[in-house]
């Protein structure tokens, strides 16, 4: 279930949910782009139909976000820590109409009434935060989205509280999800699906030198800019981890064996989403799908045999065999280089890595949306919220979200 700008999560597909209880998404919502296609279908090319998708002759896409520090080094910059907390209000922001809605969440398309631009803000409403026992995760969303800067990663503007609910302003990416996208091609060309993948690899390679695990990497949560770069969205389950962790959360297709079995886990994990991100692009299916429920996914995770496709490129399938194994001792991304062992592999060969930091190589698919007027037509329509937000009353759960 996933989110526009750390928003909202919705399930992959039916018989592949995320866990529930207190490792549920921050919202339980479903914010799906228009056109969803139905689940992957494993025996057909999508030679023709990609081929009506992708944009050869776009030109150069130099987002403003992009002159932030290089991000393609792997340290991160030393600066001092964004002021986000109470910098705006609902009264700064004009309703424009909902982009997705949850149990406890809802996301909103708004314009600024100071600078004009147009940008997505979550509501969570406190009393179902806590009724779900999302306390935690709501917190650590907050946390580790005040903590990056990236032009592969969603920022968030600015958080308040009111006495019912919680606000979070975070970019609006008019693209929709590179889920999308996939299930439209059903598979993409290699060059296409290296693109993403470089993309994604560079914001892995920045969060984890920020002592971060992202732990929801899937196409849903890969959202596309008007230049047709990624944005990584949903900070529900990233948590700052020094060295390893126990949590059991995610979504089943993406868990890496050392969490199924409920072993101490660290970075890696994030790589080995990597490998199966790859694969999907690369295949219109993950490598452990299966039929059946959750557990059929999670017994063929600890088999870890991966059937790899003839039509997939030699060096793909070395590059996916080093990501997607359950030795950690050879895990690319977890030995010594770390995110360089990645970067220098062969599949990555043509990749020129400070240029695509800098957004200067062209996104192979365009969005059709007119940028800069709040295009939302990649994402579906729902009610409209009819609670007056901003009221005023006893607050019985604010102590509970200091930083916002």
């Amino acid at each position: 279930m996933p989110s526009l700008g750390g928003l909202l999560k919705k399930r992959r597909t039916k018989d592949s949910h995320d866990f529930g209880d207190s490792h549920t998404d921050d919202s339980g919502a479903s914010m799906q782009p228009a056109s969803h296609a139905s689940p992957q279908n494993t025996g057909q090319s999508n030679a023709a139909s990609i081929d009506n998708i992708i944009n050869s002759n776009s030109g150069n896409s130099n987002d403003s976000q992009s002159q932030t520090q290089s991000h393609g080094q792997g340290q991160p910059a030393q600066k001092p820590e964004r002021v986000t907390k109470g910098k705006y209000s609902q009264e700064d922001f004009q309703l424009q109409r909902t982009l997705g809605t949850g149990s406890f969440g809802r996301v909103h398309l708004v314009q600024s009434k100071h600078n004009h631009r147009f940008y997505a803000m979550k509501v969570l409403k406190k009393a179902q935060v806590v009724k779900m026992k999302q306390i935690e995760h709501t917190n650590d969303e907050r946390r580790m989205l005040n903590r990056v800067r990236h032009p592969f990663l969603v920022t968030l503007w600015g958080t308040w509280q009111d006495s019912r609910n919680l606000y979070m302003v975070m970019d609006f990416v008019e693209g929709g999800e590179l889920f999308s996208l996939l299930r439209k091609s059903q598979r993409f060309p290699n060059p296409v699906a290296k693109f993403y993948a470089a993309e994604v690899t560079l914001a892995l390679e920045y969060l984890h030198a920020h002592q971060i695990i992202y732990r929801d990497l899937k196409p849903e949560n890969l959202l596309l800019d008007r230049h047709g770069h990624l944005k990584i969205t949903d900070f529900g389950f990233a948590k700052d981890v020094p060295d390893i962790t126990w949590t059991l959360c995610g979504t089943p297709d993406y868990l890496a064996p050392e969490v199924v079995s409920s072993k101490g886990y660290n970075k890696s994990v994030d790589w080995w989403s990597l490998g199966i991100l790859i694969f999907e692009m690369l295949c219109g299916f993950t490598p452990f799908w299966d039929s059946g429920s959750p557990v059929k996914i999670y017994e063929n995770i600890l088999r870890g045999k991966v059937k790899y496709p003839p039509y997939l490129h030699n060096d793909a399938v070395d590059l996916l065999s080093q990501l997607i194994t359950s030795d950690l001792t050879k895990r690319l991304g977890n030995l010594h280089g770390g995110p360089d062992d990645v970067k220098n592999h062969a599949w990555f060969a043509e990749v020129t890595w400070d240029r695509l930091a800098r957004k200067d190589i062209d996104a192979p698919y365009i969005p059709p949306i007119r940028g800069g007027q709040g295009d939302a037509s990649q994402y579906d329509k729902y009610p409209e919220e009819t609670e007056h937000y901003g009221q005023e009353g006893e607050d019985a759960y604010g102590h509970l979200f200091p930083d916002f």
